[in-house]
């Protein structure tokens, strides 16, 4: 690793309005190296790699690039130093080919040779081990691919430092290790790396030195050979935390939801979920691996009464009345009272479950409203049950009379989970619970599911993190291209194989 600074930020303080994204913050990249930016959801990682790139401009502070002070104003004065940004989202034309794609917006004097232009793009893969095909179309490529152009994008315009915001976030674990080896290519060539990423194994695993920020402030850099993760997780939230899974072994299991041959078509009339089927247990926490895009949403929908079912039976199996009821033929809100709960985290996480202008408070009477024995609402018992979320998740609020809508996006998370896990419910179904939530927050939630898994819930975890799969379900069921693809026992599967099943798009096998 070389010791000459690539880039050098001093004293970097950005503000909007009345919140302090970055406040002081200095610290080095150097050329030769992987600087892993470490810290919670909202330590202000993006904002100060935006600095850097050109899309925000810091109000103090000053920005050195081999050691020389320079103003960057914008994306192309960010180019011009030879800097280049891969966002999470891509910003690509899917009608254009790769080499298209990567010549677009350059300027020349010369009449552009999209053969030309194609030959450089091979050479730049082959230096670096890309896989990529110049003519192929984006909208006809996998994630992987569309991230190997954004990579060959700010290559081919001559970037020697890179940022990489999230970059494995969308991944399996065969193309995580495809894209770290092309890293790390590209630091042994003298290009200074700079990853954001919340995934403390592959801090540990790729980089040369972490950086950590905590609610917008540096805390410090230490060498990646000499920390570890709990070291690490204390710089980011402040204080000591466990990072084990307690795991318990599923007891009294019965089947509770049963889907059999699960087909739904889309608006676009395309087949979201094909002849899915899979059984879902009291007792136990059944796992959903795939990736992105590829049927979970729809399924925990369909299960929920949400999305149209074409062909198939969803049976459950009701602990109390022990009848069976399929809830094909039920409304969402049967669906509700029979005890099945769906707590879907979304992107827009006021979109499904929560009113925004509605305080904490009135969003818990959503659930229990109809439920009143006269003209009058009972808030007493919401307002309880408020508070006791707040309390027990930590949920950073002014009070519970607050509009939920004011509340950081993690926040709004704790309460909409919290409410679900409060119903009793007997099948429990939670889609991306922890996205954007810090560690420690990461880490209650899981203990919740843990704990209604002993209460005999049959809970249904949908994730984005192969690593908490494994450590946290008995079960995993894999999506792939809206199929199931396997299932795999929690206890003994690894990543390796579950990535493989993923990008699988024969049929499986049912259920083991």
């Amino acid at each position: 690793m070389s010791n000459k600074a690539a880039i050098e930020l001093k004293n970097i303080t950005k503000t909007f309005g009345s919140v302090v994204a970055n406040k002081d913050v200095s610290l080095t990249v150097n050329r030769g190296e992987i600087l892993s930016i470490l810290g919670e959801n909202g330590s202000g990682k993006t904002t100060l790699m935006n600095m850097i790139s050109g899309i925000y401009f810091p109000d103090s502070g000053q920005i050195y690039i081999d050691g020389e002070p320079v103003l960057i104003r914008s994306p192309k004065d960010a180019f011009d130093y030879k800097i280049g940004m891969i966002h999470q989202h891509f910003k690509l034309v899917d009608v254009f080919s790769a080499t298209e794609n990567i010549i677009l917006g350059l300027k020349s004097k010369e009449k552009f040779s999209i053969k030309e232009a194609a030959k450089k793009v091979a050479e730049i893969s082959n230096k670096y081990g890309f896989e990529i095909d110049p003519a192929k179309k984006i909208y006809e490529m996998s994630v992987s691919e569309k991230q190997t152009v954004e990579i060959i994008k700010v290559l081919y315009r001559g970037a020697d430092i890179l940022i990489l915001d999230e970059p494995t976030a969308v991944l399996t674990p065969q193309e995580t290790q495809k894209l770290f080896s092309v890293l790390r290519r590209m630091r042994d060539d003298g290009k200074a790396i700079i990853i954001i990423t919340h995934k403390l194994h592959e801090v540990l695993s790729l980089s040369d030195r972490v950086a950590v920020l905590r609610k917008g402030e540096y805390i410090g850099t230490v060498e990646t050979a000499a920390t570890n993760e709990s070291e690490l997780t204390e710089m980011m939230v402040g204080k000591k935390i466990s990072l084990n899974i307690e795991r318990s072994e599923p007891k009294n299991v019965a089947d509770r939801l049963v889907v059999n041959g699960l087909d739904c078509i889309n608006r676009d009339g395309v087949k979201v979920l094909d002849d899915v089927s899979f059984t879902a247990r009291s007792g136990e926490i059944l796992g959903i691996a795939g990736i992105a895009g590829s049927g979970q949403r729809e399924l925990l929908e369909a299960i929920a009464g949400l999305q149209k079912v074409d062909s198939g039976e969803i049976y459950y199996n009701n602990p109390k009345t022990k009848a069976t009821d399929n809830l094909r033929d039920k409304t969402p809100m049967q669906i509700r009272e029979l005890g099945v709960r769906l707590s879907f985290v979304p992107e827009d996480r006021l979109g499904m479950g929560l009113v925004g202008d509605m305080d904490i408070v009135d969003n818990m009477m959503l659930r229990s409203y109809r439920k009143g024995k006269s003209m009058f609402l009972e808030r007493k018992a919401p307002k309880d049950l408020a508070m006791r979320i707040i309390e027990d998740l930590e949920v950073v609020t002014p009070n519970e009379n607050t509009p939920v809508r004011r509340l950081s996006g993690g926040n709004v998370q704790k309460v909409l989970v919290g409410r679900e896990i409060a119903a009793s419910p007997t099948v429990l179904m939670a889609a991306y619970p922890v996205r954007g939530l810090d560690i420690n927050s990461s880490y209650t939630i899981y203990n919740l599911l843990n704990n209604q898994k002993e209460k005999g819930v049959a809970v249904i975890f949908v994730g984005e993190d192969l690593d908490v799969l494994i450590e946290l379900c008995d079960r995993i069921l894999v999506i792939g291209g809206g199929r199931v693809t396997g299932i795999v026992d929690g206890r003994t599967a690894s990543k390796e194989e579950i990535g493989l099943l993923m990008t699988k798009s024969a049929k499986g096998e049912g259920d083991e």
